[in-house]
């Protein structure tokens, strides 16, 4: 079945002016979440997802109660919940993979469903904005028709994308919502700011800077976040970089150089830091194992023995 819009399917269309203009109560729907308050989620109760990662899990979790995604600049933020069991994913795009990345996140939520025969998939996107060389509007595109291409019905619900999550500050075109977070247990979709993005940030920065796949980073029925293993091999061209000007840095690692968050220049050098301090992933992953986290009483993810 096609994408679905107030229960009808989604035709043809070949611009996201075009999906607007057909559907106009997207166009509210948008204006209204992007206008919320932003949400400071607990650290206590989030799973962070990175950039090129997902996470899924249920209401029946004692360890996540939101999973969120931020700084957000050309990539795309999918929610995709199932309204009978709970169940919900949260994926952070970036249109390296999105044809493969799709129909894995609608495997995942279904499988979590598997007990619940009412309720249906509904679809919640956030991210993009009118940047210049227009990838938002591509990865717009090509993350409905992924969708639209599935045997599934999917209700988009929301889709606070590209031109409807742009705003103009200072001559500059830049989002509106870098990020969002899912409550799991009441399935409410909100813009959202992280200042906790762990466990093992700098590692799994590392694992998408140097070309990691889209990953599924949650284990729900243990509680237990999981990266790698990873592989990437040294490189010591990359210090480099460390010595570059801010501007520099941003107009070869960033898609949208005017439009990134302040801290992206001190991201990316901390995580090259990061590479040079470990040439080999071989060694943090011992017998080639993944680096397991569990959360802690006192709400902290830990590292699991």
């Amino acid at each position: 079945m096609p994408l679905l819009i107030q229960n009808r399917g989604l035709d043809r269309i070949s611009s996201t002016a075009e999906l607007f203009e057909k559907y106009p109560h997207l166009q509210e729907n948008a204006r209204t979440f992007s206008s919320k308050p932003l949400v400071d989620v607990d650290p206590k109760r989030l799973l962070y997802v990175q950039q090129r990662e997902f996470a899924a899990t249920t209401p029946a979790d004692d360890s996540v109660s939101v999973l969120g995604s931020g700084d957000a600049t050309t990539c795309h933020l999918v929610v995709l919940r199932h309204t009978g069991s709970g169940a919900a994913c949260l994926a952070h795009c970036d249109g390296s993979s999105t044809w493969s990345e799709v129909p894995l996140l609608v495997k995942t939520v279904t499988s979590l469903s598997n007990f619940s025969k009412e309720g249906r998939l509904e679809l919640h996107l956030a991210g993009g904005f009118n940047d210049e060389s227009e990838t938002s509007h591509k990865l717009s595109l090509n993350t409905l028709a992924a969708f639209q291409k599935l045997k599934e019905d999917i209700h988009l619900e929301t889709c606070c994308i590209t031109e409807m999550n742009d705003v103009v500050v200072d001559g500059t075109h830049r989002p509106v919502v870098y990020g969002i977070g899912v409550n799991v247990k009441t399935g409410e979709v909100f813009p959202s700011s992280f200042n906790h993005k762990g466990p093992a940030e700098e590692l799994r920065s590392a694992r998408t800077f140097t070309g990691g796949q889209m990953a599924d980073i949650y284990d729900s029925s243990r509680g237990l976040v999981k990266i790698g293993p990873c592989k990437w091999s040294s490189n010591l061209d990359i210090a480099f970089w460390l010595s570059q000007n801010d501007d520099t840095i941003l107009k070869y690692l960033s898609t949208s150089p005017l439009a990134e968050p302040p801290h992206f220049v001190q991201h990316m050098k901390t995580t090259i830091q990061f590479l040079l301090d470990h040439p080999s992933s071989e060694s943090l992953f011992p017998g080639g194992q993944p680096q397991l986290y569990h959360r802690t009483e006192r709400g902290d993810w830990e590292r699991a023995v």
